[in-house]
């Protein structure tokens, strides 16, 4: 097989990939991060994924090493790039496009890239108001190479709400309306989610007198919140429903939400985190996100990602390094893939 045909067998690969995924109704993957020092090869962690049938991957920026272990995997991508970059994306089309070439173009044919997010977690931040822009000029740059159905957003933490309690009181910090209605608008034009990143394990851990552990964990079977004619048996829930409620007090409650990090460290802050709770909360959002919606959607089924792959030692704090489903070594911290 000839170079020419070898590129076009591995493109076609990749196509029946995306095929065969759209059958399964779980838009699942784990974010890769890379803070660690004793981490494997990209090339066993990409086999590693595949081994465990994870079907996206969400990494921080464009590591060409991952990127061409990437290539021919039929892994979904998500990838961003650096949040100091994106001021420069702003104000010239010239920057976008550069970045498009540099890190998207040549792996265009053999990695499938599924979604840009454009600054990870800026908003509410100094960056913040930059990110309309950027966003559209990286749109601007990816219909030029011809890969406009690549999904372009941001991802928002908790902060972004100014009100999140109760979820149908969600709205957005009012420093950050302009910029998000901006956001929604791109968002909304090419049906592309708002990426949120939501961490019951934080709200629970310092506040445990108000916040059960059955709330957070998603093993409560009684209503824990009742706000309107929705009642919320999880925090997971009520912390998206209040960015969906946002979301409408702008005007754009169309506008669909995508986890994109959400998970529970198993070691650091006993008696919060343990591998059993741990393995609890993602087991149970796992079996909660894949066949259910929340209470203010409750027929849209929302992509995911768990946070994450690896416990990574370079990370701040003992909490931080070990929300990992694997330790470096590529053995599992408990049963789960």
């Amino acid at each position: 097989m000839g170079p020419k045909a070898a590129q076009l067998f591995v493109s076609a690969l990749v196509l029946l990939t995306q095929l065969l995924s759209l059958s399964d109704a779980r838009d699942v993957g784990v974010c890769y991060g890379l803070n660690g020092n004793n981490l494997p090869s990209p090339k066993d962690v990409i086999d590693l994924y595949k081994r465990s049938r994870i079907q996206n991957i969400r990494i921080y920026q464009p590591y060409s090493e991952v990127l061409e272990a990437l290539r021919g995997s039929g892994l979904s991508v998500s990838i961003g790039p650096r949040n100091e970059d994106i001021a420069s994306f702003a104000t010239s089309q010239d920057a976008a496009n550069a970045w498009v070439n540099t890190n998207i173009v040549p792996y265009k044919n053999d990695v499938l890239f599924k979604w840009i997010a454009i600054g990870n977690e800026v908003i509410p931040g100094p960056l913040g108001a930059n990110v309309p822009a950027a966003m559209n000029n990286i749109r601007n740059a990816l219909a030029t190479i011809g890969l406009a159905g690549v999904k372009v957003t941001t991802v928002l933490p908790g902060t972004a709400l100014g009100t999140s309690y109760p979820p149908s009181a969600g709205a957005f910090a009012s420093d950050i309306i302009q910029t998000m209605t901006s956001i929604a608008t791109l968002l909304a034009q090419d049906d592309a989610p708002l990426m949120i990143n939501v961490y019951p394990y934080f709200a629970y851990a310092s506040d445990p007198d108000h916040i059960s552990a059955e709330y957070a964990l998603l093993t409560s079977s009684v209503p824990v919140v009742t706000d309107g004619s929705n009642q919320y048996f999880n925090l997971l829930d009520a912390m998206v429903d209040a960015f969906n409620a946002a979301l409408e007090k702008i005007n754009f409650g169309s506008v669909k939400l995508a986890l994109a990090e959400t998970g529970w460290p198993s070691v650091g802050n006993e008696p919060y985190t343990s591998v059993h709770n741990a393995q609890t909360y993602n087991k149970n959002l796992l079996d909660h996100v894949t066949q259910k919606g929340t209470p203010r959607r409750p027929d849209y089924i929302m992509p995911l990602f768990f946070f994450e792959m690896f416990n990574e030692n370079m990370k701040e704090g003992p909490v931080e390094q070990n929300f990992g489903f694997f330790y470096p070594n590529m053995q599992p911290v408990y049963p789960f893939w």
